[in-house]
């Protein structure tokens, strides 16, 4: 039986499996896709990266996003940071810009060798609910309330490219982001569930999130949750237009224009290369 080559990268410790369809033709099916992640069963990760795919929209490649509970995600930033370095690794982009196309749209990446940075032009966030989307009237989703699990929420929703709820708090802790996340997620106003974040503001220019990701869980570090965010903390005249958004995992660096467009700056770092033994696919605890 065959082995399926998988490279393994994480972005602050949200680690990523690139999956290069040189290597493997097929789309995982999502039961497949599960036991690949499976920290105990699988190769362990936090999802797929399917890449690099003819890109669309004049965009130099492609790129699909597989959750670890077999769902798509229509961007991330840090798993943009991961393809972008590995497309260096091996060769097919050098230190110039290039573009790649998600199901969230075009966005634009350059990988700096030197600093180890991979900047990624993010896009603009929207607040508008249709666009995110969230259920109701039309209207920019600010400040507004929600109950989950008996506690009442000040949230703001953002997309930019895919959903996020960020409810500012006084106190921070990875407690909040496991119970009341999954509670969020899945919250009825949120037809498509919604990536979460609690955000404390430190100052003008830094903020600290804790992360409950869409599909995937409790998470160390995200970057389309830090833009949106970054981007939700300049709607509400907390921060400037640069700043850095902490996070178990690490930092990543955001500017934020006035169109609320982010351009968002960090490391990819390689873990190693993965076979997975196709028998591990057979194992039936994972459905």
């Amino acid at each position: 039986m065959e082995m399926i080559a998988f490279s393994k990268y994480h972005a602050l410790g949200n680690d990523y499996l690139v999956l290069d369809p040189a290597d493997c033709a097929e789309l995982p099916s999502p039961r497949d896709i599960r036991l690949i992640c499976h920290r105990h069963y699988g190769l362990g990760s936090d999802g797929i990266l399917f890449g690099p795919l003819h890109g669309e929209e004049a965009a130099d490649f492609g790129l699909r996003i597989l959750n670890p509970d077999g769902s798509e995600a229509e961007k991330s930033g840090n798993g943009l940071r991961i393809f972008a370095r590995y497309l260096h690794d091996m060769g097919r982009v050098g230190a110039t810009p290039f573009r790649v196309s998600t199901p969230g749209g075009v966005v634009g990446c350059v990988v700096d060798p030197e600093s180890g940075q991979i900047t990624v032009e993010m896009g603009p966030v929207s607040f508008a609910a249709d666009k995110i989307p969230v259920s109701g009237k039309l209207r920019e989703v600010i400040n507004e309330t929600l109950t989950a699990a008996g506690h009442e929420f000040t949230f703001c929703a953002a997309t930019i490219g895919n959903p996020h709820c960020v409810l500012p708090v006084k106190e921070l802790s990875a407690e909040l982001a496991t119970t009341y996340g999954p509670h969020i997620e899945r919250d009825a106003r949120f037809p498509n569930r919604t990536n979460v974040q609690f955000m404390k503001v430190l100052d003008p220019r830094n903020i600290q999130i804790e992360i409950w990701e869409r599909g995937a869980g409790y998470t160390l570090a995200s970057g389309s949750s830090s833009s949106a965010a970054g981007a939700v903390a300049r709607k509400l005249g907390l921060v400037e237009a640069d700043l850095t958004v902490h996070m178990p995992g690490g930092r990543i660096g955001l500017r934020i224009a006035d169109d609320y467009s982010v351009m968002m700056s960090g490391p990819a770092t390689p873990v190693g290369p993965m076979r997975l033994h196709p028998e591990a696919l057979s194992n039936p605890a994972v459905e």
